[in-house]
């Protein structure tokens, strides 16, 4: 049996006031087995990205929160940026403009593991090359804007990875690319994950992405977890009516999943 590394019971989150409550999460109960990937399924508006923030204690002020996060696969308290990594959709809103590749990627090593720059910057370096990016020492110089689309998802990749987090939270993070380069940071994030023994949340819309990558699902629809349990039972045999929408409308599972036949990330 997996050995869980948090532990979300009763999770509710809303906004405004008690009169007008707007729930982005209610009365959600989700365990995160460790060292297993899990993908978090719905359309828009559904939770997911909520419970995203949640884990990584990044919610607004104004959210009121319910119920309880526990880690009891972590020693402490989890710190975003250090226990956490976070990957989201915009790679371009993620990266400075300002600051080059190189010191964008070393900053989670100088801050949390203590790392000085010199030695931050060989770290970086080694993550570029482990994400694939071309001519990595000359990317270190480099600019965002100097790079595509999919060049900047695997730089933000990199430097959520900079501080070896045990678990890394990637947040629709190939809703903005091609089909193609969608399904190669897909490999790539499950290449990482796998050989760093990370645990791996990622959420997405899109369940053949997931269909390729995930060990469990939880779909949510309309702010609640309606569907949970390993790939293979809810793509198999899905009990909600919802997640059964969801996969006679993207993806026959009798055919080859989208990221076979792709080359290396």
């Amino acid at each position: 049996m997996s050995v869980p590394l948090a532990e979300i019971r009763g999770l509710s989150v809303s906004y405004g006031c008690d009169d007008a409550q707007s729930f982005a999460l209610q009365g959600v109960d989700l365990d995160i087995a460790k060292g297993r990937r899990l993908a978090v399924i719905g359309e828009s508006g559904s939770g997911k990205s909520t419970l995203a923030l949640a884990l990584a204690e990044l919610l607004p002020p104004q959210a009121r929160i319910e119920g309880t996060v526990g880690w009891s696969g972590l020693a402490h308290a989890p710190v975003a940026g250090r226990d956490i990594g976070m990957v989201f959709q915009d790679p371009g809103g993620s990266l400075n403009p300002v600051l080059t590749i190189g010191e964008q990627v070393a900053e989670g090593a100088v801050r949390h593991l203590g790392l000085g720059w010199r030695a931050a910057r060989s770290h970086a370096l080694a993550l570029l090359e482990r994400v694939r990016i071309p001519d990595p020492q000359a990317a270190l110089r480099a600019f965002p804007h100097q790079f595509s689309g999919g060049q900047r998802q695997r730089i933000a990749i990199a430097a959520a990875i900079a501080a070896k987090p045990g678990l890394l939270i990637a947040d629709e993070p190939t809703s903005a690319l091609d089909m193609v380069v969608q399904a190669e940071i897909v490999v790539l994030l499950d290449t990482l994950v796998r050989e760093a023994g990370m645990t791996l949340v990622f959420i997405t819309h899109d369940i053949a992405l997931a269909s390729g990558l995930a060990d469990d699902i939880a779909v949510f629809q309309r702010a609640r977890l309606v569907e949970k349990g390993s790939a293979q039972a809810v793509l198999t045999k899905p009990a909600h009516a919802y997640t059964k929408h969801l996969l006679a409308a993207q993806i026959d599972f009798s055919t080859p999943r989208l990221i076979d036949g792709v080359g290396d990330a």
